[in-house]
């Protein structure tokens, strides 16, 4: 029987433009569709040498794209071809995630650096600033604090949590009116040997308060597993406390960027693990049980870099793509069993996200 199921869109972003050895290395935001031979840059109407570090495909109409850059969330009506910049108050704000309300796909998130959290209720055409979103300033570090990932629960999706690097994390009740601090286990935590890590700060609660991604089940409502420099955490109380999932015990690479339930069965998980930011490897895990027990997915692959991201098609549960940090793109359409590589133009580097619709 023929497949029915359109081509997955592929979509992945880079936030460094530098000299390559052949000069300009290329940066930006590349679209492939599964089958094509090519990515395609899309740069119509983004700004000059755009730095993507987030994207989302609408839940319910792919051809609506958002992309977060150096100048602001952009959207796109048709996959990428075209881009519009939308009103947002705050020039110079960083874009470092978006979240589509999971029932409401007209209310949108966006996150940036400076950690700040935008909400928009007119599908990304008008923006306005949630004043209560604030970290705590723990960790001084080189660079200003940045909202990486935001997520809503499944069960009650005003309820928000926002990770943030360097600075734990945030929750929010009442769809970001109000915040409140959910680092302080995660600080206490920093007290463990095998937990300690400072790179940049005088600190040793530096790599407990590195957060990268977060989210939540529909299966345990609740529940919040955290990806982070020192592994994976799960939270069984919306962020009171913290507890330390052992990924260690599961893959010998630790370093957590990117975590995501399956949209199609929320028992299953999926992370990305490394052994550092930067590194010379990384790989793609896969659970079935919300994170008790772990298995390596994407065998056969070779990651030549970090794992930065994982993708997960809606609309075909076979279908996962994930991405390193100098542009590998790796997919398979078969729940795992093959994998194919889509490899970004020569010398790409610093890709921060894939999407997929």
């Amino acid at each position: 029987m023929a497949d029915r199921t359109p081509r997955s869109t592929i979509y992945a972003g880079s936030a460094h433009w530098g000299s390559g050895p052949a000069g300009q290395s290329p940066g930006g935001l590349f679209r492939r569709t599964v089958g094509d031979d090519l990515w395609e840059p899309l740069t119509r109407g983004l700004p000059e040498r755009a730095e993507i570090r987030a994207l989302a495909v609408h839940p319910a109409d792919p051809l609506v794209v958002y992309a977060g850059t150096q100048d602001g969330p952009y959207r796109s009506l048709d996959r990428g071809g075209h881009w519009e910049r939308l009103d947002f108050p705050d020039p110079g704000m960083v874009v470092w995630s978006i979240l589509v309300h999971p029932h409401n796909p007209r209310t949108l998130y966006l996150g940036t650096a400076p950690a700040a959290v935008y909400r928009s209720d007119d599908g990304g055409d008008t923006w306005h600033r949630l004043p209560n979103a604030k970290p705590l300033e723990r960790v001084q570090m080189t660079f200003p604090t940045r909202v990486t990932r935001l997520a809503a629960d499944p069960s009650n999706p005003d309820e928000l949590y926002a990770a943030l690097e360097v600075g734990g994390v945030m929750r929010s009740p009442d769809g970001g009116e109000s915040w409140t601090d959910c680092s302080l286990d995660l600080v206490k935590l920093a007290d463990r040997p095998h937990l300690k890590s400072r790179i940049v700060s005088n600190t040793d609660m530096e790599g407990m308060l590195d957060a990268h991604a977060l989210c939540l089940s529909g299966a345990r409502p609740g529940v919040v597993f955290l990806a982070l420099r020192m592994g994976l955490f799960r939270s069984a109380d919306r962020g009171t406390s913290w507890e330390d999932m052992e990924i260690r015990h599961f893959s010998p690479l630790t370093y957590a960027r990117d975590v995501q339930v399956a949209p199609h069965d929320a028992r299953v998980l999926f992370a990305c693990l490394s052994p550092a930011a930067r590194s010379e490897e990384g790989t793609l895990y896969r659970s079935n049980d919300l994170g008790q027990t772990w298995t390596r997915f994407d065998r056969g692959v070779k990651a030549r870099s970090t794992m930065m991201a994982v993708a997960l098609d809606r609309r075909d549960p076979d279908r996962v793509y994930c991405a390193t940090r100098t542009g590998q793109v790796f997919g398979t359409q078969d729940g795992g069993n093959s994998w194919q590589e889509y490899p970004l133009p020569a010398s790409t580097e610093d890709v921060y996200v894939v999407a997929c619709g």
